[in-house]
């Protein structure tokens, strides 16, 4: 008893300390902006993500396609897949000001969008369409691409669980015409950042499909159909994405 007696002494002084701190007009921004005084409960973050498919592009060099994947030298790469992620934020909410002071408050309403425009497979122009080695540098790329897309329901997925924790049931409080302000300026400053290197993640996936002993095998296909159109004396080709 003589242990029990304080710990309930300190939970009632917590609770009459959040019930003071739980003013009239919170209470009331409370219950709109929740949806408390209606039959639903508005969604705070909703997040989508889509891709635009890709195109095979067989117009560049295997030299050219070297130099914009900035190879090291010595270094070849017969196909290269690039992917561009895209990120937009809107962010919307009704507001409720506070008759008594300058204080309005809102549950923001947020709309993520996560995307790769087209994404585009090349493969050098020395590797006709329907040659062996055209086949296989393609079928590689392939594989590059499939971990783009298949990253983006997961990363979906991490970004409304992780914004959902952030904004759900947390009205916003801030002095009167500078809560959407602040909302946005939290976005821009730190979910933001957070979500373009939760899609910057794609980019590690690429690194297992591009092993040393894909390299060696991509150096050897097609009965040295590859070597014989780039030249044999340079380092064991890859294909590689960006």
């Amino acid at each position: 008893m003589g242990i029990g007696a304080p710990l309930l002494a300190l939970t009632l002084l917590l609770a009459v300390d959040e019930a003071a701190a739980r003013t009239p007009f919170k209470a009331r921004c409370e219950a709109g902006q929740l949806g408390l005084d209606t039959d639903s409960r508005p969604t705070a973050v909703q997040v989508e993500s889509r891709d635009h498919g890709y195109r095979v592009d067989n117009s560049l060099s295997w030299r050219t396609l070297t130099r914009i994947k900035r190879e090291p030298a010595g270094g070849v790469v017969l196909g290269l897949t690039r992917a561009e992620s895209r990120v937009a934020i809107s962010v919307e909410g009704a507001i409720l000001k506070s008759p008594d002071t300058a204080e309005e408050c809102l549950l923001p309403q947020l709309a993520v969008q996560l995307s790769y425009p087209t994404i585009v497979i090349y493969v050098g122009s020395e590797f006709a369409p329907g040659t062996c080695a055209y086949r296989e540098i393609l079928a590689h790329e392939m594989r590059h691409l499939k971990a783009y897309i298949d990253y983006l329901p997961k990363v979906e997925s991490r970004v409304r669980a992780t914004l959902g924790r952030r904004f759900d049931a947390r009205p916003v409080y801030a002095p009167r015409g500078q809560s959407l302000a602040q909302v946005r300026a939290e976005l821009d400053g730190r979910w933001m950042p957070f979500i373009k290197r939760e899609m910057g993640k794609a980019k590690a996936l690429q690194a297992g499909i591009d092993s040393p002993g894909e390299y060696a095998r991509l150096s050897k296909l097609c009965q040295g159909e590859v070597q014989s159109l780039i030249g044999s004396t340079r380092r064991e080709p890859s294909t590689t994405s960006s």
